[in-house]
């Protein structure tokens, strides 16, 4: 039955993105409740199973136009990440972390589930390359060693040249002093980066390894969510 008390003239949607499939859930303009459900993926009938759902409720020809003066919200929930980062289909990632640590994250906390196993076997990384900045701050702000700004820009260039474009950022107690965080952010943009992730911003925890960890994550996904929303975004301008 229509919802009396609801008056709108245009749709609402609300979208769950799995793996598998992608429910729908939505309000027509007399507040009545629809529902569709199909497939996630089937490139030889749709591009996009959400967008493809909100035309089928629309009752739109595949490829017409979805316009504002139809649709009020989009709300959208997706595994798009999740299933990236499962199946190790991310962005290249390059690390880049204070001098003398390029194996910390790989070290990490050196957890044993099974403490006898002779043969360990670690978690596949997910950055490609490792730049190790010329810098040192201490636990209280006091700056050991400066920044090398020209040494780096000159090793993000050569990675930049090597196809990589996202980087994560991880220096020691960058998370509290984030002044050489911060530079070699800008230097990166300046080279030409185009997914730029700082712990101080993405994770500011005490812990080097879990904000390490959260960064490089941030820094790996964020690319690949940001095209899909672009994608579903660019079938409803306006």
């Amino acid at each position: 039955m229509p919802n009396k008390t609801y008056s709108s003239p245009r749709w609402q949607f609300w979208i769950d993105r799995g793996g598998t499939f992608t429910d729908i859930v939505a309000r027509r303009p007399d507040g009545g409740i629809v529902t569709h459900k199909l497939l996630s993926e089937n490139p030889e009938q749709y591009k996009d199973a959400a967008v493809a759902g909100i035309r089928h409720l629309l009752g739109l020809a595949p490829g017409a136009p979805i316009t504002p003066l139809q649709v009020e919200c989009v709300k959208m929930g997706t595994t798009v990440a999740t299933n990236a980062l499962l199946e190790r289909k991310g962005e290249p990632t390059l690390l880049v972390t204070t001098r003398g640590f390029r194996d910390g994250l790989r070290i990490a906390y050196q957890n044993r589930p099974r403490l006898f196993d002779r043969h360990i076997v670690l978690p596949e990384l997910l950055y490609s390359a490792v730049v190790e900045a010329q810098e040192r701050v201490d636990a209280h702000g006091d700056v050991i060693q400066p920044l090398d700004e020209s040494l780096l820009k000159e090793e993000l260039l050569a990675q930049y040249r090597k196809g990589l474009r996202s980087v994560a950022i991880v220096f020691m107690h960058g998370y509290r002093h984030s002044a050489h965080e911060q530079a070699a952010a800008r230097i990166a943009r300046e080279v030409g980066f185009t997914q730029i992730s700082t712990s101080h911003e993405t994770s500011p925890m005490m812990k080097f390894v879990s904000r390490g960890d959260t960064t490089v994550v941030d820094a790996y996904l964020s690319p690949i969510l940001r095209r899909y929303v672009e994608q579903v975004a660019a079938e409803m301008p306006g």
